[in-house]
Parts: structure tokens; C-alpha cells; sequence
């Protein structure tokens, strides 16, 4: 039986995003096994995955020593099974296995780059840590894959074997659109009277999710009957919420943390609002297109790949309060126009549902 190796930093990337790919792999015949931090996991999600699994200490941090050791742990793991290939993902993840790889002669190395770290508008470190190394171990991996366009078009200047895009990992269309329940109902669950506009963001609060840049355009927003929800936790919660205090606009926000209902949220709003700084291709704007929503969100890469300006929302600098709040309240205004938007964007998604994922993947896993 073929074995290839699926290794990331943690172990949660498993069952969060690499459930389609352990499908298609399953498919081919391969005895799969995955290599990750294990400290935190989730056993009971894990094991229903039918995978082996190895432990080792990587740290997700370049300048963290553990990573040394880690990469002996991975060697003795490699070296013992014989893999057929190896499928990397994360950063380090990637440098660990590529340099392991390169000594032990394993003949195939897939790496997803689930969006690099350099990118148009990064800082100048991340540009002068990660380009480097990026374009450097690409000579030691066979099949680089990329999940948005200009990452595609940055890496096929590398030296990997082979470049491929593929639109993240797909979400579940069909699944998202047979979603059923009754919105007064869910309403009244939340709190939000029946003709009131929802507004609706999904992303960690932390920095690079951008929560703050929402929270200033909507405190200019001359427009009492909306209420904006925010699902999701983050050491920036407690700040989040004193800015709202601040803006005087608690009132019409909802922090709702970790959430395990989004589609079932997402019947329910009008507008979706995602002004982050940094994405490789984001799920939450895919399923919040799936579920037939308008989005607003920041002009960035990833974003842009999804969303087209005009048509199935607006573009924005992620910095720009003042756009935000602008077409937050022109789309409040214009209840057929999210209705336009938001039915593009329905169409729109089928090009990132997961099946079409899953058949890239078969295409590339079949030319190992």
C-alpha cells in the first residue's frame, strides 16, 4: 500500500481543513498519516479521521528552539515509514519537512501555502524573513500549491517542480444552501426585532481580522435600525468591546464568541463585513457568499479573488472607515441591491465549492 505523510504545525489543520484531501487520498489507496504538535488535540475529532499519527514539537514560531528538535523527531518519523510523498502545510511546517525531505531523498514534496507570509502590503520583515526562505526551499519541493491568484502568480517565479492554484479548501454549497430554519424564530434567540437590518462578521479578534476599523465606520453610520453581530473570540475582545462603549454604539452590537450555528446566522443577515488586513482565501466570506449575502470587505488578496467590486458587494482599503461606512449604509438603504449582490454571489461561489476543490486535488495527488 502507498503512504504519504501529511504534516502542519497543529493538529487541529486535520480535521479543520484537510478532511477533502484525506478523502481523495483514501480514494487512491494511500495509509495516511499525519505528523503535527498533538498537545492540543481533539482525539475524537481526529480519530474519525482514520489516520496515523506522530507527534513532534514543532512551534509555529521561526526564532523558537523547539523547532531543532522537532526537526530530528520529523526525520526518525520519515525516515522509519518510507513514504511514497510528503504533503506539508504552515510555514514551518513547510521549512521543516522540505530541508528533512532533501536529506532523506523522499522522491515527492507537496507544499499548500495556505497564503504567504509576503504579500502585496506586508511589512518589510515579513518580506526580508519569509520571501528568502520561500523562493529558496522552492527548489526542494515537487508540486507547490497556492490558494489564491497572486500567490499562484508570485510562486510560478520559484523554482518548484510544478505550481498549482486551487481555491482553498471548497466549502460545501449545497450543505450551506439547504440550510432551514425559522429566521423570526432565530431572531428572537439573538435578540434582534423582526424588521431590524443585520449586519455580520465572523473572524478571530485579534489585529489581523481588522474588527476595529467595523466598529468606527458603523459609529458614523446615521442609521439606528441595524445591529451588528461579531462571532468569534480574541485576546481584543475586552478592547473591542470598550470601543463600542466608546462610539456609543454597544447598544447596537452583539459580541457573540465561538459559534457552531454561522449558517444558520447567516440566514438571518442582510451584510457581511470583513475588512481584514491579511488572508489566503477566507472561508467565512465563502460561506457567507453560499448563504447568499452581499459582503463588504477589504481589497486585499484572497478577498479580491472572491469578491468582485460592484457586483457581489464593494472592495475597500482596510483602512478606510470612511468607505466602510459609507457603503454599509448605502447597502442598508438598498435592500434590493443586497438582494442583487447577494444572488451573484451565489452563483459566484460554485467555482469554490468543495467538489471542485477535491477534483484538483485528485489531479495533482494522481502524478505522484
Amino acid at each position: 500500500m502507498k503512504k504519504i505523510l501529511i504534516v502542519s504545525t497543529v493538529s487541529r489543520q486535520f480535521y479543520l481543513f484537510e478532511q477533502g484531501n484525506i478523502e481523495v487520498l483514501k480514494s487512491l489507496g494511500y495509509e495516511i498519516h499525519a505528523a503535527a504538535n498533538y498537545s492540543d488535540a481533539n482525539n475524537e475529532r481526529l480519530d474519525s479521521l482514520g489516520i496515523i499519527r506522530h507527534h513532534f514539537d514543532i512551534d509555529r514560531s521561526p526564532l523558537s528552539l523547539k523547532n531543532f528538535k522537532a526537526y530530528s523527531q520529523l526525520k526518525k518519523i520519515m525516515k522509519s515509514e518510507h513514504f511514497d510523498a510528503v504533503h506539508c502545510h504552515s510555514p514551518m511546517g513547510g521549512v521543516l519537512v522540505r530541508l528533512a525531505a532533501k536529506v532523506l531523498g523522499i522522491s515527492t514534496v507537496i507544499y499548500t501555502a495556505h497564503g504567504f507570509h509576503f504579500y502585496k502590503g506586508a511589512p518589510i520583515i515579513n518580506w526580508l524573513i519569509y520571501y528568502p526562505v520561500e523562493r529558496f526551499l522552492s527548489k526542494y519541493t515537487d508540486f507547490l500549491i497556492t490558494i489564491n491568484k497572486e500567490d499562484y502568480l508570485r510562486a510560478k517565479k520559484f523554482k518548484a517542480k510544478q505550481v498549482f492554484y486551487v481555491p482553498g479548501i471548497g466549502v460545501d454549497t449545497n450543505k450551506i444552501r439547504q440550510v432551514s430554519i425559522n429566521k423570526f424564530k432565530k431572531r428572537q434567540e439573538l435578540g434582534i426585532p423582526k424588521d431590524t437590518v443585520v449586519l455580520l462578521s465572523v473572524g478571530e479578534m485579534i489585529k489581523r481580522k481588522n474588527h476595529e476599523t467595523a466598529l468606527r465606520a458603523l459609529a458614523r453610520v446615521d442609521n439606528t435600525d441595524f445591529i451588528y453581530l461579531i462571532c468569534g473570540r480574541g485576546k481584543l475582545e475586552s478592547y473591542l468591546k470598550k470601543l463600542s462603549k466608546e462610539y456609543n454604539i454597544d447598544s447596537k452590537v452583539s459580541f457573540l464568541g465561538y459559534r457552531d450555528d454561522i449558517h444558520e446566522i447567516c440566514t438571518i443577515a442582510d451584510l457581511f463585513i470583513f475588512p481584514s488586513y491579511q488572508e489566503g482565501l477566507p472561508v467565512s466570506v465563502m460561506e457567507a457568499m453560499a448563504s447568499g449575502l452581499p459582503i463588504i470587505c477589504s481589497d486585499i488578496r484572497g478577498n479580491n479573488d472572491l469578491i468582485e467590486d460592484g457586483k457581489g458587494g464593494y472592495l475597500i482599503n482596510p483602512k478606510d472607515v470612511r468607505g466602510l461606512s459609507y457603503y454599509v449604509k448605502f447597502l442598508i438603504d438598498n435592500p434590493k441591491l443586497r438582494k442583487k449582490m447577494g444572488a451573484y454571489n451565489l452563483s459566484n461561489i460554485k467555482k469554490f465549492d468543495k467538489e471542485v476543490v477535491k477534483e484538483s486535488m485528485l489531479a495533482i495527488y494522481k502524478k505522484i
